[in-house]
């Protein structure tokens, strides 16, 4: 997932591989992070060759209507031209990061029309995040964890009901990035387990690092 300006200043425009364009903006860490527009129309997104575009959805926050109003309006006008949206479970400063929020926000980008939605694994009841969403689930990397730690995290997420997972840090910031990939890979689409996954990790990266 990019934003246009990075998409169109550093990624190749021969690349072939999906980009999720992220659709909203408008703010920085500096104020309320909730307080997002839609910042992407979407004849653009479909001149930058995009196959979906996100923004987040801030329930419970001060600007919680005006993030829905974003996704209904993605959804609509995603919907003209087939292109999905992805619907991002922000969180702000200071707001829940349990099971029942999470399946709160998931549950209303859902009815609201986002044809998948990305949130936060969480430790107990995530199981009943992904039961209560009718659309799948893709779980966020979050902060840098061990690599182990990692691939424990999404094994236990898709053993949960997730479909699937969208890490940054915990990719390219592992010491074989290419080799975590990989890994990753693995668990989602094999069903590899975390101890698998993690030996796997462990001798492709002597691969990778020799």
């Amino acid at each position: 997932m990019c934003t246009r300006g990075i998409l169109r200043s550093t990624v190749p425009p021969a690349t072939n591989k999906p980009v999720v364009l992220r659709a909203s903006g408008g703010n920085s860490m500096l104020g309320e992070l909730s307080n997002e527009c839609v910042a992407v129309a979407m004849e653009d997104a479909l001149r930058l060759n995009v196959c979906a575009v996100a923004a987040q959805v801030y329930i419970g926050s001060e600007y919680e209507h005006q993030s829905i109003n974003n996704i209904i309006k993605l959804v609509d006008a995603g919907n003209r031209y087939g292109i999905p949206t992805l619907a991002v479970t922000g969180v702000g400063k200071e707001m829940a990061r349990d099971a029942r929020y999470f399946s709160l926000a998931s549950r209303i980008a859902a009815e609201m029309g986002a044809q998948f939605v990305k949130t936060y694994f969480v430790e107990e009841g995530f199981e009943k995040v992904t039961a209560s969403c009718p659309v799948p689930i893709v779980i966020a990397g979050g902060k840098k964890l061990p690599e182990h730690e990692a691939l424990e995290m999404c094994f236990r997420a898709i053993d949960q009901g997730a479909s699937g997972v969208d890490m940054g840090r915990n990719i390219f910031q592992s010491s074989a990035p290419l080799a975590m990939l990989k890994a990753v890979k693995k668990v989602v689409h094999e069903k590899m387990s975390a101890r698998e996954a993690y030996q796997f990790w462990q001798e492709e990266k002597q691969g990778e690092t020799q």
